[in-house]
């Protein structure tokens, strides 16, 4: 039996999301076209007859400017240090050279490394060789495989090679586990998603959101979550004129969260002003982050 961590880092708007969902076969973390749209480490369970991949998703690397970035660059150094086969995804239109202090780190890991160059449908070959070349020269142990994420291309070999990476060892995880995170999470990634996409700016940036109440009966549930913002501007442009903003978000999110828990859900948003939570400790520990 073959089982460990392949955890996936890499600069932010690479592709590890999509990447990460597309190795799992399920979407568990959210993709949009913005920055940051990763916050948390977050685990997909693959299982074989004689394997068992546990996949992390981590948050894109970058330098922080307030404690919750601090909080994202540990969850993906954090990744570096209990991986047994390392992911680094870069693509063919990112400047590389972003954070060097974490390539280095890479450099000097010992588990096997595998280089990712996605995006390669936006590129030629000539321009994809120089990409290879580049990358063979700044991690010359790691192995490079070109890939399309979005599109498939070249992501089942991926998988196979890791299982003949992966040491002998016995399953992590029950077989029947997906992800190490609970629905409540999943729904309050499903509303954050949302926010990403219909809403400009900051406003992204400045949200959290924390399920206050969830009750799950047979035939329905009932949701009760809170949009956390840092300022009351904010706050009114999350509710919209007359509410139409906040209206609009609610039914589009209610219709991904029944997708995603099988049934009919009454959901309620609720808009609090939070002061400076993205620098706040314990505000950030309230919403599940691994502060140290």
């Amino acid at each position: 039996m073959k089982s460990g961590f392949v955890n996936i880092v890499g600069n932010p708007n690479v592709g590890k999301s999509t990447l990460s969902n597309s190795l799992v076969g399920e979407r568990l973390s959210i993709i949009t076209s913005k920055a940051q749209t990763t916050r948390k480490r977050i685990m997909g369970i693959v299982n074989g007859d004689d394997y068992q991949v546990v996949f992390s998703d981590t948050p894109g690397v970058l330098k922080p400017n307030y404690r919750l970035q601090e909080t994202m660059l540990d969850y993906s150094k954090e990744a570096l240090r209990d991986a047994d086969v390392l992911i680094y995804v870069t693509d063919v239109v990112e400047k590389p050279d972003k954070y060097d202090d974490f390539l280095k780190a890479v450099e000097g890991l010992e588990v096997p490394v595998i280089v990712i160059i996605n995006k390669i449908d936006l590129t030629t070959q000539e321009e994809l060789e120089k990409k290879v070349e580049y990358w063979h020269e700044q991690l010359p142990n790691a192995e490079i495989i070109p890939i399309s994420a979005l599109h498939g291309f070249n992501t089942k070999v991926i998988l196979s090679h890791i299982v003949d990476l992966l040491p002998e060892a016995p399953p992590y995880f029950d077989r029947d586990q997906l992800t190490d995170k609970s629905e409540r999470f999943f729904v309050t990634e499903i509303i954050r998603e949302k926010i990403l996409l219909y809403y400009a700016k900051e406003i992204p940036y400045s949200v959290e959101i924390e399920i206050d109440e969830f009750h799950d009966y047979d035939d329905h549930a009932e949701i009760h979550a809170v949009i956390h913002v840092t300022r009351d501007s904010q706050k009114g442009i999350i509710i919209g004129k007359g509410g139409v903003a906040i209206k609009k978000l609610g039914i589009v999110s209610r219709r991904d969260i029944e997708k995603f828990l099988g049934k009919k859900v009454d959901l309620r948003l609720f808009v609090k002003v939070t002061k400076d939570w993205r620098d706040k400790d314990a505000a950030l520990r309230q919403f599940g982050y691994d502060v140290r």
